[in-house]
């Protein structure tokens, strides 16, 4: 142990003072309210709210918009919100432990007379146009409370972003559509707040068969029968609600005497809803009940057949654990680019990088393109990294959305990408959108002249159709083409992973050999790799060949049948076979 002398402890301690001081002011700078603030720059958007409250309860709102002019600066620019709202929004927050929050609370807060307070009520209904605050106006007077969704955001630090309901799957749609009208049945809209929401929500996803229908039906209903048909397609569709009564409907209507005319109107069934057969007096046991309402077949069928066909999506799935294991043979190139692709959609990964890509405001899907020439393992390498990723495959041949009635091929295209995103958002691990063989729907655009122009502008609205989910994508979508160079332009950018299978390289091909062939000697593997180019496809054919022959004349592998069949594989393809080297022994 060292001992020092009075001098040196002396000299210690004040060294330690000095540097003490020295760290305070670099954390503390000049301009910090006390020496127990924390600096601004290190500051979260809680500490500001909290510092918010601190002050404007002192010394009110009109003193606090100068005094805490620093705090209120960071928070009007993340939550973009005015001055005034950012300080009544930091009381609502300190007050958030309580689902009903009266303006009064927050009066007596900010030392504000209940009269005074009234000056501020059109800044709190701005609050509520940004979701920020919910208010609740019942039989009780006005109140307030903060959902859960705005204190998670601020706790992690982010700017509250209501979601944004578009592109969506008819099931997440009408889980929407329940929201809505959860808080109208709360008294958390108005009823034109309830309207404008409706109608942002249809708008939003017009690719929905349902919402092109609706919204047909929006001029001709008027608003007020237009939302009732909405109602009665959600209590039908969420609740699974045939027997639609009085008391099911009421809470949408704000004025007592609209409730009381349409009431009348299903009563006597000169509702329009009634009259134009979207709705209908429910049956019991042959007596029509004049009580009580249901959506008609006719209704169902014409609004509602999405819902029966998104039921099915399991159907169109290639499960990942019934996918069997099999060896692939690259060349190294290929061999990177899909080992990275296979990291990239490891569940861990692709959670990571989608949350990355949305919070910078980019494209979250995944687009990728596998060209190459028949039999190169374009498709079989899908199904393998579906297996090792865990994900199911929807697999979609594009010769079976083709149809010789107008408008049916491009409703077959829109029902794939329906039902795609309701198996997204049903299943645990996104599922890949296997486009099989997309020659067709990614080539250049025709021309549209006299000869074809039906079919050419079928093909056209498809390739926009298309063109149009993959911007929206919020899965992964892969294509397999043996023609890029065919491929349109638009197609091009979007797919932000694009890989060529090359044929396999002489080492490639012996592994195949030997791996399809496992009887056949190394030698006789390397001299048909070296004398003929084969691609994978063509020596799996050939291999099941061999096991053809075995299986009904027990024929024994001999190297003039494997060459027979070599050189059948490469009929009308002369560069697949080389002269130079090999002798047929």
């Amino acid at each position: 142990m060292v001992y020092h002398s009075m001098t040196d402890q002396r000299g210690i301690y004040l060294y330690m003072n000095m540097n003490f001081s020295a760290i305070k002011t670099k954390l503390f700078p000049a301009g910090t309210e006390s020496k127990n603030d924390i600096p601004l720059k290190y500051m979260a958007i809680l500490d500001h709210i909290e510092k918010i409250v601190e002050i404007s309860s002192k010394v009110g709102i009109e003193k606090s918009l100068i005094k805490g002019k620093n705090h209120l600066d960071y928070i009007t620019k993340k939550l973009d919100i005015s001055p005034v709202q950012a300080v009544l929004f930091s009381h609502f927050l300190e007050k958030s432990d309580s689902s009903r929050i009266l303006i009064s609370e927050i009066a007596e807060t900010i030392k504000c007379s209940n009269v005074k307070i009234i000056k501020y009520m059109n800044e709190c209904e701005e609050l509520e146009k940004k979701r920020l605050i919910r208010c609740c106006r019942d039989s009780d007077g006005i109140s307030y409370r903060i959902t859960r969704e705005v204190r998670d955001s601020l706790r992690k630090n982010n700017e509250y972003l209501p979601e944004k309901n578009e592109n969506l799957s008819i099931f997440r749609f009408f889980t929407v559509l329940e929201q809505i009208f959860d808080e109208k049945s709360k008294n958390e809209l108005t009823y034109d707040t309830m309207k404008m929401e409706l109608l942002d929500l249809i708008k939003l996803n017009m690719h929905l068969t349902f919402c092109q229908k609706i919204m047909g039906y929006h001029y001709y209903l008027k608003n007020k029968n237009f939302i009732l048909l909405l109602c009665f397609c959600h209590l039908f569709v969420n609740n699974n609600d045939d027997n639609i009564c009085l008391n099911d409907i009421e809470f949408l209507f704000d004025e007592k005497y609209t409730f009381s005319f349409i009431k009348e109107a299903l009563h006597d069934g000169s509702h329009i809803l009634i009259e134009s057969k979207f709705i209908e007096f429910t049956n019991d046991d042959g007596f029509l009940n004049t009580e009580s309402w249901k959506l008609t077949d006719k209704a169902k069928k014409d609004l509602l057949f999405e819902i029966g066909k998104s039921k099915n999506y399991k159907k169109n799935l290639i499960l990942s654990e019934t996918i069997k294991p099999k060896k692939m043979y690259y060349n190294p190139r290929e061999t990177g680019e899909i080992q990275k692709l296979i990291s990239l959609l490891s569940n861990k990964n692709y959670k990571k990088i989608q949350g990355r890509l949305e919070k910078k405001g980019m494209r979250k899907g995944f687009a990728c393109l596998f060209s190459g020439g028949p039999g190169t393992g374009k498709t079989e390498t899908v199904y393998q990294i579906a297996r090792k990723t865990k994900r199911s495959i929807m697999m979609v041949n594009i010769s079976e959305t083709k149809s010789c009635y107008y408008g049916e091929s491009e409703k077959k295209i829109k029902e794939i990408f329906d039902t795609y995103r309701t198996a997204v958002e049903k299943s645990e691990v996104t599922p890949i959108l296997l486009f099989n063989e997309a020659d067709a729907v990614i080539s250049s655009r025709r021309e549209i002249d006299g000869n074809n122009s039906a079919i050419s502008q079928t093909d056209n609205r498809i390739q926009n159709i298309i063109l149009q989910e993959m911007e929206n994508l919020c899965g992964i979508l892969i294509a397999t083409t043996n023609l890029v160079q065919n491929m349109d332009k638009a197609f091009e950018r979007r797919f932000l992973y694009k890989i060529n299978f090359d044929k396999p390289s002489v080492e490639s091909r012996i592994g195949i050999w030997n791996s399809l062939l496992p009887n056949i000697a190394a030698e006789t593997a390397g001299k048909l790799s070296n004398k003929f180019e084969l691609s994978g496809g063509q020596i799996e054919n050939i291999a099941r060949k061999t096991e053809v022959d075995d299986i009904l004349n027990g024929d024994k592998l001999s190297m003039d049948t494997l060459v027979e069949y070599c050189k059948a594989e490469t009929i009308g393809d002369p560069n697949t076979e080389k002269r130079i080297g090999f002798t047929n022994e």
